[in-house]
């Protein structure tokens, strides 16, 4: 497992190189006050003035430091220590408040201290976990008593299919979870196409039932779960880019998978 972990540690630090200077991230924009938040968490969070707020594998701080931008009191954690060294940078030249710590989750408790109105994760994080009842229970150690997690992250049921051809896509990849870590070798990322260098990463994948599982036996109580027929990037390669930003199938296939999926849990008071 540690040699798994070291090489995503390794290709998270490649990419926080790579993604700040993308154009997906657009550093320069948040800098000149663009905001990261999408719709889906801007809606369903809610407001966070004056909050507490942990975001768990906050790649380079840019999300953690737009909801501090809202008025939380944010903290983000990644294991890249190149992640956080410029999100820390990020912080200090934009005078935004925030703390960020350099750790693995699973040994989050080793670093940090305290708890949280909100526990926030987004977006890709899920394939970095190799034991998800475990990040459930580190969710729930880090949450108040009626603090709430929230997620929003790539729907598990569209990774079964793959593009082919004139617009269609097949079944071919299992929905459910497997122990041992799909090994990929890819040249860039989704925020940089096929630019950068080669690297190695593991990956697993989780079903829905699995992520809601891991919060209820963490003693969680799930308030809502929704899911999305569009995705915040293409997924597909014939994927079409709305007026508001998300990525949708062609009309003709609107709909038939979803592509996010948003998750609220709440800690008992």
């Amino acid at each position: 497992m540690n040699d798994y972990l070291q090489a995503n540690r390794k290709r998270w630090d490649q990419l926080t190189d790579e993604h700040q200077a993308s154009s997906f991230y657009d550093l320069a924009g948040f800098k000149a006050g663009k905001d990261r938040l999408r719709s889906i968490e801007l809606t369903e969070v809610g407001n966070v003035q004056g909050k507490t707020l942990l975001h768990l594998q906050c790649h380079f701080g840019m999300d953690t430091l737009a909801w501090a931008r809202r008025g939380a009191v944010v903290t983000g954690v990644d294991f890249s220590p190149k992640a956080i060294a410029l999100a820390q940078s990020l912080s200090d030249d934009l005078s935004i408040p925030a703390q960020f710590y350099c750790s693995d989750i699973y040994k989050l408790t080793e670093v940090l201290v305290g708890a949280f109105d909100i526990v926030f994760t987004s977006y890709g994080v899920l394939h970095g976990l190799p034991d998800l009842p475990s990040w459930g229970k580190l969710i729930a150690h880090y949450l108040k008593p009626g603090g709430i997690f929230y997620i929003v992250e790539d729907h598990p049921m569209f990774r079964v299919f793959r593009p082919k051809p004139h617009d269609e896509f097949k079944a071919e990849r299992s929905y459910f979870h497997s122990d041992t870590p799909q090994r990929i070798e890819a040249t860039g990322s989704y925020a940089t196409d096929n630019e950068g260098e080669s690297s190695v990463s593991y990956v697993w994948d989780y079903s829905l039932g699995d992520v809601i599982n891991a919060l209820i036996a963490a003693g969680l109580h799930i308030e809502f779960l929704h899911e999305f027929p569009y995705a915040a990037r293409a997924k597909f390669p014939f994927m079409v880019q709305g007026e508001d930003g998300w990525w949708r199938l062609p009309a003709h296939q609107h709909g038939i998978i979803p592509f996010l999926f948003s998750l609220q849990a709440r800690k008992p008071a």
